[in-house]
């Protein structure tokens, strides 16, 4: 209790478990019968810290105790229990209430849209939205700190960068204006309300003190206004604060070393805000506090850690000019009994190893463990490892919005609505969400034809692209997708009516809230109620419901592109808090829910440099020199509040530290924290659950016993009777790379997917341009003819902006070679163009179309095959693994294209349309022989492929050769399939 001139101010040091050592002092002090501790008062930082004490009361047992009121008061929950410690509440001095944070940040981008400094480049939608939460904190801050808004004119900024001043002056025009804003919305500031409230309970308080008890407990925030309340609870009669983690080892120097709190334009001796006492520091100077004053808690629990570690913590943290001491510190194994450290290889294997450790914990009975740590990611896989024993784990932290199926599915539909994309497209009509329920079996059957239709480039831009290619594939028996064409075309047109109509609006800029109306439009159609259930849902409809109470606060008209990034900014600020029901002893938590909390083990998680400490997030309205002339907390304040979540941490009996060595797949530095516990401590011991050091066994857990065992080559041989009669000429050639794929592609009837997407590939592209000579040629081959057909090709819808801009330049001039070739041609002239033809010798079929047939003035004739990179060589052709020209020459030569009677070939032409920069783009006609080839003629070369066939024939069509995977072979499609990286390389032994 004070005294009259000793204000109560006490703390308990780290090595104690705050919550349960703070209520067994209370008990202690109060618990004078059933009913004495409910006479009091306890305010505290936050919710999570109102659930620990709960926890702790708990604990502690006594059978009726009654608890006092816990009140919240801190940074962060800002709500208004606080106003309980007003009884009754003075309805006279009743105060306007908090503006809710979305219509806030929708005013204020609205403001910054309107308000544009003279000179300055107007900012709108979603980049005012962005720009919106800046401010606000900036607002807020200001509030905090209690600077007028007027001293952002008062300030001389001569010293730094354009940039900064421009910022400013348009920080200016925005804070004069606000105020107004606000007041005819009839609110005010959250930050502002609380400081009123806090300063009306100090106010009363201090004419007239409660008679209950009221402990001020866990507080770190040193804003003004709870600065003044702490003090006036401090020197009540019935009053005590007690603070968490005081350093009362450090010395006076080392205190003194942290800096100063005031801020002073004059003095340019920078306080060390990283430091994990500078808050409190902080907090003590405003509220009139020595360090010398603060007497220490007199309570413990069994939850505490070794005394010694508080003195280890504070040597720890010692700040750089004093780290000379751990030269000097002694033996420090008390201090680090129970402490141990492991180094993974990833972050992958860190989730494995945390999880093995909180699994081997609760196997003794009664044990609890935590994981803490600022890495939302660490968190999601330490959960997702745990589940594989079927263990379930409550993250309070919580996870974003956007990361919840409901804010997955309204975030997908705002990126398909903005900019239209296949992938997008089916992704969202896959959704869990989608059609859950009766009926959605059927409704994935269709999901799941549409995707198989869609996989192919050359897709018109747009929705209007789908429904155009199942309309083409529904009226042509011969498409490859006719008759999954056919079976989605009815359900393909009622859905694109629906999302038509529901996302209308997103066909122009819009204000924000019709877009926001047409999404929920389009997800109710979509998902029904199923998006607006369980905590993720009831998140979304409140966030919904926000936005429509705004009543069309914001900017005026957001582009439809923008959108998407607006809503997930805000979808990721709100985080999703599981109803609780995970393993009672195992818990995680984030640095803000581990505060005051404590476990038997505890687990420290992420401690790489960008992860804990997390990495400061800069601000884009004020300078770091403007904040400090300002008065306001530097961005390097975040490190040193995460310090002292660390500090706080260490504290425990049993603690284990952890950190990647990769993260992200990146190469991670070691955290700050990390390394100073490495000089101090030197090297921590590495836990071994069941007598095995856990990096081992995480990076092993998934490893099947034993050595590693490699396939060998696979010799797939079926027998003759079963093998194909009937073979291409480009299947031919895959025969003689590669037998394996040949069987894969042939015998086993699989090929890959393409790929879910509308932008022109290469094969798209080589296809259109072979379209292209298609249609010229059909046409008569003119000058004009194939001016307008060059014309079709830019104008193709299919093709993007990347491939209109980029690719279409670049082969023009090889396209205007190849048709000057066609037309100068002289006596040889085209006789068809995509002529297919087969030719049967043996009991065995050999198919292929040519791209284009002329015949010379001598009756013979030429095949042509276009290529839109390069061609074959003529030793590939003499090494009988390029045949197609060839074999061709070989079909045509014996009669069997459609449409074309037996000749000779005179010619075997190669047309590749590769741009040869030394011949001004144009493209360059090869064959597959030549002089200085061992193949001299067309003859020569029809004979020497038809040769390869038969060589090839008779070992794998009608032969039974195994179908070996081939020495030459490049990586390809089937490189799984054959498990090609299990023998490639191993020399003949293992083949």
């Amino acid at each position: 209790m004070s005294s009259a001139s000793h204000p109560a101010v006490f703390s308990i040091p780290v090595h104690r478990a705050f919550a349960d050592a703070l209520v067994a002092g209370l008990t202690a002090r109060f618990a004078d019968g059933a009913l004495g501790l409910a006479e009091g008062m306890i305010l505290l930082p936050s919710n999570r810290a109102r659930s620990a004490v709960q926890a702790a009361f708990v604990r502690a047992g006594g059978a009726g105790l009654l608890m006092p009121r816990l009140a919240v008061i801190g940074d962060a929950d800002l709500d208004e229990s606080v106003a309980l410690a007003l009884d009754p509440i003075d309805e006279t001095g009743a105060m306007p209430p908090a503006i809710e944070p979305l219509r806030r940040r929708l005013l204020l981008a609205e403001l910054i849209e309107r308000h544009t400094p003279a000179g300055e480049e107007a900012i709108r939608g979603a980049a005012a939205f962005q720009l919106a939460e800046g401010l606000a904190r900036v607002i807020d801050q200001l509030h905090y700190e209690e600077v007028a808004p007027a001293a952002l004119v008062d300030l001389d900024l001569g010293a730094f960068a354009d940039h900064w001043r421009a910022s400013l002056g348009r920080l200016r025009l925005l804070v004069d204006h606000w105020p107004d804003v606000l007041a005819r919305t009839g609110h005010i500031d959250r930050a502002a309300r609380r400081n009123r409230l806090l300063d009306r309970v100090a106010d009363g308080w201090r004419v007239a003190p409660p008679a209950r008890f009221t402990v001020a407990a866990g507080i770190t925030t040193a804003a003004p206004a709870v600065a003044r309340l702490l003090r006036t609870v401090a020197d009540m009669a019935r009053g005590m604060v007690v603070l968490p983690g005081l350093d009362a080892v450090m010395t006076a120097e080392e205190w003194e070393a942290l800096g100063p709190t005031k801020a002073d334009p004059e003095n340019r001796a920078r306080p060390l805000e990283t430091h994990p006492q500078y808050h409190l520091k902080l907090l003590l100077d405003r509220m009139g506090v020595a360090r010398a004053e603060v007497v220490e808690w007199d309570a413990g629990s069994a939850f505490d850690g070794p005394a010694a570690r508080s003195p280890f913590v504070s040597l720890l943290f010692a700040p750089a000019e004093f780290t000379a001491q751990w030269q000097t510190a002694g033996d420090q194994s008390a201090a680090t009994a129970g402490l141990s450290g492991a180094v993974f290889a990833d972050d992958g294997q860190e989730a494995q190893g945390i999880a093995l450790l909180m699994r081997e914990a609760i196997e003794t009975a009664g044990r609890t463990a935590a994981l803490v740590t600022p890495d939302r990611g660490l968190a999601e896989r330490v959960a997702a490892a745990l589940a594989r024993w079927g263990i379930s784990v409550d993250d309070s932290a919580g996870q974003p919005l956007s990361k919840t199926p409901p804010g997955a599915l309204v975030l997908l539909l705002a990126e398909l609505a903005a900019r239209f994309d296949p992938i997008a497209l089916v992704a969202l009509l896959g959704h869990p969400l989608v059609r859950k329920g009766e009926g959605r079996t059927a409704w994935l059957d269709q999901v799941r034809r549409l995707d198989l239709l869609l996989r192919e480039p050359g897709l018109t831009p747009g929705r209007a692209g789908v429904s155009e290619r199942i309309a083409r594939c529904a009226a042509d028996p011969r498409s490859r997708g006719h008759a999954l064409a056919v079976q989605l075309q009815p359900w393909w047109d009622a859905v694109a009516a629906a999302l038509d109509t529901a996302l209308a609006p997103f066909a122009s800029p819009s204000p924000p809230a019709v877009l926001l109306g047409a999404l929920q439009a389009a997800l109710e159609m979509l998902a029904g109620d199923a998006v607006w259930s369980g905590p993720a849902g009831r998140a979304l409809a409140g966030l919904f419901d926000q936005w429509a109470l705004a009543r069309g606060d914001g900017p005026s008209l957001v582009d439809p592109g923008d959108f998407p990034a607006m809503l997930d900014q805000l979808l990721a600020a709100e985080s999703v808090r599981p109803p609780y029901g995970g393993h009672p002893r195992l818990f995680i938590w984030g640095l803000l829910e581990a505060r005051l909390q404590r476990a038997d083990l505890m687990i420290l998680g992420g401690l790489d440099e960008g992860r804990w400490p997390p990495a400061m997030q800069p601000d884009p309205w004020l300078a770091p020199g403007i904040r400090r002339l300002l008065g306001l907390p530097a961005p390097e304040r975040q490190q040193g509040a995460a310090a002292h979540d660390f500090a706080g941490a260490l504290g425990a009996g049993e603690i284990v530290v952890t950190r990647a060595r990769r993260s992200g797949g990146d190469p991670a530095v070691a955290s700050r924290f990390w390394l100073r516990l490495a000089a101090l401590a030197g090297d921590l011991p590495e836990p071994a659950p069941g007598g095995v050091a856990v990096t081992r066994l995480a990076a092993e857990l998934d490893v099947p016993p034993g050595d590693p065992q490699p396939v060998a080559r696979p010799r797939p041989a079926p027998p003759a009777g079963e093998r194909p009669r009937r073979i291409s000429v480009t299947a031919v050639d895959r025969l003689a790379r590669d037998p394996y794929a040949y069987y894969a592609n042939q015998m086993l009837g699989l090929s890959a997917l393409d790929p879910l997407s509308a932008a022109p590939d290469p094969r798209w592209r080589g296809t259109r341009v072979h379209k292209l000579f298609e249609d010229w040629v059909r046409g008569g081959a003119t000058a004009d003819g194939f001016e307008a057909a060059l014309a079709a090709l830019a104008a193709d819808p299919a093709l993007d902006a990347i491939a209109r801009a980029f690719w279409l330049p670049r082969i023009e001039p090889a396209l205007r070679w190849a048709a000057a070739q066609v037309r100068e041609a002289g006596v040889r002239v085209p006789v068809d163009v995509e002529v297919r033809g087969e030719w049967t010798d043996g009991g065995l079929t050999l198919h292929g179309k040519a791209d284009r047939i002329d015949r010379d003035a001598d009756g013979g004739l030429a095949i042509v095959d276009y290529k839109s990179g390069g061609a074959p060589s003529t030793k590939a052709a003499y090494a009988k693994l390029d045949n197609q020209l060839g074999l061709l020459g070989l079909i045509a030569r014996e009669g069997g294209m459609v449409g074309i009677a037996a000749a000779p070939v005179a010619s075997l032409e190669y047309w590749s349309l590769r741009p040869d920069r030394r011949a001004g783009g144009a493209g360059k006609i090869s064959n597959t022989y030549g002089p200085r080839s061992d193949l001299k003629t067309a003859e020569a070369a029809i004979d020497h492929a038809a040769d390869a066939l038969s060589e090839l024939a008779a070992s794998y069509l009608f032969g039974e050769a195994p179908f070996v995977p081939g020495e030459a072979a490049g990586y390809g499609e089937y490189d799984q399939l054959m498990r090609r990286d299990e023998w490639f390389g191993r020399g003949e032994e293992g083949a």
